[in-house]
């Protein structure tokens, strides 16, 4: 599968892009860029990369098979579709939409085009995540009874990134708590049915704080989500009869070893570690596998659908910024 960016942003520079040279099955053939020194780093790394002054250039190529896309938040809907359109598959950095009813056109389009598109949400490719899900949906920590997420860290000082710029769709909790909430709801498969609380704290029409607790059907959930305080990541599933802990879920092997600890109710503590798995890399070959037919995306568009009408929810139970 050949592919494309659109855009030499520095999250592609340094992790999809190089994802996508060393996954398997996976060529990264071009990049779409107006400025041609921001190609550099990603040529060195993939020598015979083919850079475009537009990104309408890279589209009408018919060489090009799929598309990844981490354009500021707001422009993901617009070059998803327009991706479609030129007969591509196409992967979109997270969050893939700014509201679950953009999702309606999404859907369309890929069903028109025959090609996959999703959401580059690359923690349900983790082995972490895939076994955590194994052991609380077959039973490992009894009856789950509450399940907190915390993701934090500080670009307070960073007035340029478009996560400080709320007309480019910044804010924490578009940034990383789609992490918080989705990482539940993949792990448990279950839908949250009430915001109980949400405090949000804005900054210039961003939020750079939240705290929320939801119902869902069977367990209570909470949060801590912020782009203004020491790094920080957890993740907690705590039943009756045992805890779940991820010590580093989502920026695995670079925030930390990425690691399970599963302790029961006989205080017997087993860790499971996997310093060398790449969910950068893992992404890119399943999502090759997929478009392709073989398999089935673990992370569909009604997933992500899912995770942002659980953001929609909490954004109206925070009120207005």
């Amino acid at each position: 599968m050949r592919w494309g960016i659109l855009g030499a942003a520095k999250f592609a520079r340094e992790h999809m892009g190089p994802a996508i040279h060393a996954a398997k099955g996976a060529e990264l053939y071009g990049l779409a860029t107006s400025d041609a020194t921001k190609a550099e780093p990603f040529s060195a790394f993939a020598p015979h990369l083919k850079v475009y002054s537009d990104y309408d250039a890279l589209l009408a190529d018919p060489n090009i098979d799929a598309v990844y896309i981490p354009l500021p938040n707001t422009l993901h809907v617009d070059w998803s579709i327009k991706a479609l359109q030129a007969g591509k598959h196409v992967l979109c950095e997270k969050p893939i939409a700014m509201q679950a009813s953009d999702f309606d056109q999404l859907e369309v389009a890929a069903k028109k085009a025959n090609k996959l598109c999703a959401e580059a949400f690359m923690i349900v490719h983790h082995p972490q995540f895939i076994r955590a899900r194994e052991l609380v949906q077959g039973g490992a920590i009894g009856k789950l009874m509450h399940v907190d997420t915390v993701f934090s860290y500080n670009n307070a000082g960073d007035t340029d990134n478009i996560r400080n710029k709320s007309d480019m769709g910044g804010g924490g909790l578009r940034d990383i708590g789609v992490y918080n909430f989705g990482a539940a709801r993949f792990v448990t498969g279950a839908e949250p049915v009430r915001i109980a609380d949400a405090c949000i704290r804005y900054e210039n029409g961003v939020d750079t704080f939240a705290q929320v607790a939801a119902d869902f059907a069977d367990f209570t959930y909470s949060a801590v989500v912020s782009i203004r305080m020491q790094p920080r990541q957890e993740i907690n599933f705590h039943g009756d009869k045992g805890l779940i802990r991820l010590t580093c879920p989502f920026n695995a092997n670079l925030h930390d070893v990425a690691q399970l600890v599963l302790e029961n109710d006989g205080q017997r503590v087993v860790t499971e570690r996997w310093p060398a798995a790449n969910h950068y890399v893992l992404q890119v070959e399943s999502f090759g596998q997929a478009a392709r037919g073989e398999t089935a995306y673990p992370c569909p568009l009604s997933f992500s659908r899912g995770t942002q009408v659980m953001m929609d929810m909490v954004f109206a139970a925070g009120g207005p910024a």
